[in-house]
């Protein structure tokens, strides 16, 4: 399955910490679009989708979430709960994030632009399309 974490290096002092992301140096591709999610309210899950050609790195910069990740034939479940984590999701990896914490902001570095073409939001079309390859 395509996901692993990118451990961010932490810089700082008695002022405080501060993280550094950047595209095709720290992360492997070129951000293109960031966005964020937080108030998330009590037991939601969200996501429920796969991407054909986006790759996306999740970062808890506050609090905590899970994903459940699955490529079709396999599928894991990680915990996010720290801001020099960042969580890699490759192409075609189903993705269910939940558990999210009160506090919790998570923000996603994507590789591309918004298109909704690249989504694939039903299950079992991701089944069938992972089947295919």
């Amino acid at each position: 399955m395509e996901y692993k974490f990118y451990d961010l290096q932490i810089k700082g002092d008695e002022r405080g910490s501060l993280t550094v992301v950047e595209g095709n140096k720290d992360i492997p591709f070129e951000i293109k679009r960031v966005y964020y999610i937080f108030d998330t309210k009590m037991d939601v899950r969200r996501g429920f989708h796969a991407h054909k050609d986006l790759e996306q790195i999740a970062i808890c910069v506050s609090g905590s979430c899970k994903f459940h990740l699955d490529n079709g034939h396999k599928t894991a479940e990680v915990l996010l709960d720290s801001p020099s984590k960042g969580l890699y999701v490759g192409k075609m990896v189903w993705r269910e994030m939940y558990d999210f914490t009160p506090d919790c902001v998570l923000m996603v570095l994507a590789s591309e632009h918004y298109d909704g073409n690249d989504y694939i939001r039903d299950y079992q079309a991701f089944q069938e399309c992972v089947q295919n390859v």
